[in-house]
């Protein structure tokens, strides 16, 4: 079967796993940037393999998991999952990604029936439009060499992705305050699924959490090489609806760094003011020795 021309539909491709048993999913795989699968698409996967074993009814409100090892690209992922607990309001559900009979991957995802309740959330920061932004096809040309601003647009073309300041490799040797936004939205219309939108939000968290360490020391990142760096452990919360086709604001900051290690935390808010996910995470984040 050809591949998908369209970006939006070649990454919906690569998140419809094939189901090889009740609770066994086979997925395939990309490369990054670096010589290893994207997390976020990994992770992305996974909670696509624990929705697809959960009533309709009950909807993802959040996810905890550990990147074991860096994925081959060259090889299909194989997700089990375990059907931990099926309560009357919440259900819950233990994946393991599996490549050449190693985990590479744990997710813990926890899915609800809808009902009611208190209701209160924190005030939105401000942040400029996401039209008054340039594209990534824009920006990326004025900060990075040729061939890496290309790939970057090329691996991220599904997604139209706006940063409200300049990016970490637009500002190397300039420490400044530990905090970054983005704007973003699928490059194209999705269907109403539920658990597709929060996949594809899954997806686009595992690309920018991290700038808010590196600003805080004038780095780059690794598409620049001046720090080495992967996802250790990833945890969302989806709080209120979305659409993951529609413009929703990432506002990221890093408390702190220590140990080769850094944090990352953010809310990501719809454009009309609502609280939809909190993300943390934390990475690798090594300075390459000369």
């Amino acid at each position: 079967m050809p591949e998908p021309h369209d970006p939006l539909d070649a990454l919906l491709d690569l998140l419809d796993l094939e189901r090889i048993e009740r609770d066994i999913f086979r997925g395939e795989s990309r490369s990054a940037l670096v010589p290893r699968v994207f997390g976020g698409q990994v992770a992305a996967q996974a909670l696509v393999a624990a929705g697809r074993t959960v009533p309709e009814d009950r909807l993802a409100h959040s996810l905890h998991a550990y990147f074991l090892r860096p994925g081959d690209p060259g090889a299909p992922i194989v997700y089990t999952v375990d059907r931990i607990r099926d309560g009357r309001s919440f259900t819950t559900r233990r994946v393991v990604a599996v490549q050449h009979g190693q985990p590479i991957f744990h997710l813990s995802a926890s899915f609800q029936a809808y009902e009611e309740g208190l209701d209160h959330q924190a005030g939105m920061p401000d942040a400029p439009d996401p039209e008054s932004l340039p594209t990534a096809a824009e920006m990326l040309p004025r900060h990075l060499p040729e061939e890496i601003a290309s790939r970057l647009v090329e691996a991220r073309a599904a997604v139209d992705l706006r940063y409200a300041d300049t990016p970490p490799w637009g500002s190397v040797g300039e420490r400044r305050e530990p905090r970054s936004q983005v704007w973003f939205r699928t490059n194209g219309k999705l269907a109403d699924d539920h658990l597709l939108h929060v996949c594809l939000a899954t997806y686009v968290s595992d690309m920018t959490l991290l700038d808010s360490v590196l600003l805080a020391h004038g780095r780059g990142g690794w598409a620049l090489g001046d720090v080495v760096g992967a996802s250790l452990d990833h945890a969302m919360w989806f709080h209120r609806p979305f659409r993951a086709d529609e413009w929703l604001l990432y506002d990221q900051e890093s408390p702190s760094a220590s140990a080769g290690r850094g944090l990352g935390q953010a809310r990501i808010w719809t454009r009309d003011g609502k609280l939809a996910i909190s993300v943390i995470q934390e990475g690798v984040v090594r300075v390459p020795r000369s």
